[in-house]
């Protein structure tokens, strides 16, 4: 993707020349790393891409941090935790067997790999590195595609009129951008090795995706005859339900951007982008 930002650079994390040329021109002190193919079916339909840029490129970016010692923050994902039943707290990971966290996709099979060539470059260089489990970050910047999360796919639906599935069953908690992004960028002046971090909303605003989708349908104006619904998705997570405790303690995490608002925040953006606006 191209971008008239002057502190653009365009690069291929999956290609170490293009990463590397990046690091022989600039000195980080910090690094965050978000490159990353994103999405369950994503990740079936596109597997070389996704595996090439989440492990590979990764390994890319673990194998200059241990050349020039810069401190990173990895973005793994909630998606780690697979379809662990219980409350989602970080240390899920280490006390479980895999069979208890099976992870039921490519795209979390990636980011768990990721997390583990982070520390095992901890342990075999002493590189600095703290990771960080997002959970359904949304808001404006985020363009549709079929690929997207529910929010941004169901208000496009909705904008223009088109039919889509809502599985019952499932639920989910949402963050909106600017407060997810408060938290991440607390991470410098509270960087622990070695850690690892969900960040996500308010606990109280956990509820079914069905929710979610009124909430859409709402804020666009309309009503649910465009929704089809449907028994649980075969291979997703139900509920997942997450502890940010960590976060809140040791980042300053605090939520503020109701669901509510948050969509209509959004919807109002991507009547913009896509001229739907009245």
């Amino acid at each position: 993707m191209n971008s008239s930002n002057e502190h653009y650079i365009r690069c291929d994390v999956s290609k170490y020349r293009h990463v590397e040329r990046i690091f022989e021109e600039h000195n980080f002190n910090y690094v965050y790393h978000l490159a990353a193919e994103y999405g369950r079916w994503n990740g079936e339909d596109f597997y070389e891409n996704l595996w090439q840029t989440n492990a590979i490129g990764t390994k890319h970016i673990i194998r200059l941090q241990e050349k020039l010692k810069f401190k990173m923050v990895f973005f793994s994902s909630a998606e780690v935790y697979g379809d662990y039943e219980g409350v989602m707290t970080e240390d899920v990971m280490e006390k479980n067997l895999i069979r208890d966290t099976y992870q039921m996709n490519d795209y979390a099979i990636t980011k768990w790999a990721g997390e583990l060539m982070c520390m095992n470059s901890a342990k075999m260089f002493g590189t600095e590195t703290v990771r960080v489990r997002p959970v359904n970050c949304y808001g404006p910047g985020e363009h549709y595609t079929p690929y997207r999360g529910f929010i941004p796919k169901f208000i496009y639906h909705a904008l223009f009129n088109k039919p889509y599935v809502v599985y019952k069953g499932h639920k989910r908690i949402i963050d909106y951008v600017e407060d997810s992004c408060r938290t991440w960028a607390n991470i410098v002046g509270n960087f622990i090795p070695g850690e690892v971090y969900n960040v996500g909303g308010r606990p109280e605003w956990e509820m079914e995706i069905k929710d979610y989708s009124d909430l859409v349908l709402k804020a666009v104006g309309m009503d649910d005859s465009l929704v089809t619904y449907k028994e649980a998705e075969p291979f997703t997570t139900k509920i997942k339900t997450m502890d940010f405790s960590k976060a809140v303690r040791d980042l300053g995490h605090e939520p503020k951007v109701t669901p509510e608002e948050g969509i209509r925040r959004t919807v109002e953006w991507m009547k913009s982008i896509y001229h739907k606006e009245g």
